[in-house]
């Protein structure tokens, strides 16, 4: 799978496992880490999240995630 089929995947997900707030739909990195079948999907989450980023698809702060320090930080769909 390319970096932008992966994106798309994890945009897919960020919408399963989120929450619609107004036009803008978002999760925790704690509930998309935590969610089984992102865990199937994804073999390494931290760098297709930093992809996505880059690709100005997702926002969120910081440069990486990870899981306990940083569950309750925000990932939202640009």
């Amino acid at each position: 799978m390319n970096v932008q089929e992966e994106c798309k995947q994890l945009i897919i997900a960020i919408e399963r496992t989120g929450k619609e707030e107004g036009r803008t739909k978002s999760c925790t990195f704690g509930k998309l880490f935590k969610d089984d079948l992102v865990q199937q999907e994804f073999e390494a989450l931290n760098g297709t999240l930093r992809a996505c980023k880059k690709r100005k698809m997702i926002t969120f702060e910081g440069e990486m995630l990870l899981q306990g320090a940083h569950d309750d930080v925000v990932i939202e769909i640009l």
